[in-house]
């Protein structure tokens, strides 16, 4: 089963499960940067820590990614991640 996500400026990570994680950020940011963005907004949520960790650690693998960081206090704070895709 194929889900279609519209791609838009933020992507919230709450819907999905941990395993489903890698395959559907790495198609988001592909998906972005096909697109021509340069910054998107990835929403994993603040709670203990473990998913924002995983999305660290796949936006650092990614070859699409040239930075990242914590998302300013209103954007999402530690909830969020802003990342930026290269040209």
């Amino acid at each position: 089963m194929v889900i279609q996500i519209p791609i838009k400026d933020s992507f919230d990570l709450h819907s999905f499960l941990p395993r489903d994680l890698p395959s559907v950020l790495a198609a988001y940011l592909e998906e972005a940067h096909r697109k021509g963005m340069h910054e998107v907004r990835v929403i994993h949520g603040k709670g203990i820590g473990t998913r924002r960790a995983q999305v660290r650690k796949l936006l650092g693998e990614n070859e699409l990614v040239s930075d990242y960081f914590d998302a300013p206090p209103d954007r999402g704070s530690l909830g969020a991640t802003i990342v930026l895709l290269k040209p």
